[in-house]
């Protein structure tokens, strides 16, 4: 089992696309382990954002995240990180692929909806950023027989 953090960025909280966004993740059979809603402030975005602070782009990606309100949630299943991802398709909602939530319901690379670690440490790091230890909820769905295999 893994955990990764997901953002329902402001421009999903605006647009209404919440309920649409997490059901696709618990139609997948993924569980939502923590959850809540909070604004992204810039002290925030720099610690979430370190590796583009420098980067010329980071002043724009500041300002959009903390716009508005985000969802953050920490996601658990098999693979959790690259079930994620694949789920969300490519960054650019211009690319992703039919089926996948940016390529139903993006056009523009940084208004791409939804962030997602990108890997285990990506997601320990970021997770420790939107959660404290007692946030998490930890409990056995009564459908995961019906999910996967006792050996998975």
């Amino acid at each position: 089992m893994q955990r990764t953090l997901v953002l329902l960025k402001p421009d999903c909280v605006q647009r209404r696309l919440m309920g649409k966004i997490i059901g696709r993740f618990e139609d997948k059979g993924l569980r939502i382990a923590a959850m809540k809603m909070l604004q992204v402030t810039p002290e925030l975005s720099r610690q979430h954002y370190a590796e583009h602070v420098e980067k010329p782009f980071y002043p724009s990606l500041e300002s959009f995240i903390t716009s508005a309100p985000v969802v953050a949630m920490a996601i658990d299943g098999l693979e959790a990180i690259q079930v994620v991802r694949d789920i969300l398709g490519a960054t650019s909602g211009l690319k992703a692929a039919a089926g996948t939530i940016r390529g139903d319901y993006s056009s523009s690379r940084q208004m791409n909806l939804v962030h997602a670690s990108d890997s285990e440490a990506s997601a320990t790091r970021e997770l420790e950023l939107y959660f404290n230890a007692e946030e998490f909820c930890d409990y056995e769905e009564a459908t995961v027989a019906f999910l996967r295999a006792d050996d998975e």
